[in-house]
């Protein structure tokens, strides 16, 4: 007698009901990004951003979404997944010293994201990444969303300074000081977040 094995089958999409109650919580988060992350936060942000890059060569950006776009709820993809688009389509991975991060935050699924470009990623475990998302996460339990995102700029800061520092050759000062990409967090609804 002869014995075969198959592969496992490859994972069934949700189901109608399951995605179309998906979309409706991910429409529905869409309403409460203004309220977890009101302007006068956004702007606190921008300044600690601000502060962090003038002790690194590293580049920081921030991106909250309240729902995933109906495409990706579609065909049941994850926050990572989008979280890696839009690492993409916001250009962190294009810095010159290829250390940028992005802090993704998809408020319907309670999905934290970050996403470290590859001269970051090889020298930081993702132990280290995992616990500043389960940090994040108990303070978005709570609400506490400017807690959390104060807290892990602080954390990816430190390890960007560790790393990357500022001025660490007569050549980085100069490019410690330009800034390559914006500093403002990126809201759901913003034209380049579109797919």
């Amino acid at each position: 007698m002869t014995s075969t094995t198959h592969p496992p089958a490859p994972p069934h999409p949700p189901g109608f009901t399951a995605r179309i109650a998906r979309l409706v919580r991910h429409r529905w988060a869409e309403g409460g990004l203004q309220r977890a992350l009101p302007p006068y936060l956004l702007d606190r942000l921008a300044r600690r951003v601000v502060a962090s890059e003038a002790r690194h060569t590293g580049q920081i950006r921030i991106c909250a979404e309240g729902g995933l776009p109906a495409s990706y709820l579609w065909r049941g993809a994850s926050a990572r997944e989008r979280a890696v688009t839009l690492f993409g389509k916001l250009r962190v991975w294009d810095t010159e010293h290829n250390n940028g991060v992005l802090i993704y935050l998809l408020l319907a699924d309670h999905a934290i994201e970050i996403v470290a470009d590859r001269a970051l990623a090889r020298t930081v475990p993702p132990a280290t990444w995992q616990a500043m998302i389960a940090r994040m996460g108990s303070a978005f339990k709570e609400a506490r969303y400017e807690d959390g995102l104060t807290q892990a700029l602080e954390e990816v800061s430190a390890l960007l300074v560790a790393h990357f520092p500022a001025g660490a050759g007569a050549d980085d000062a100069g490019r410690a000081a330009r800034n390559e990409l914006p500093d403002a967090p990126v809201l759901g609804g913003d034209p380049r977040l579109r797919t």
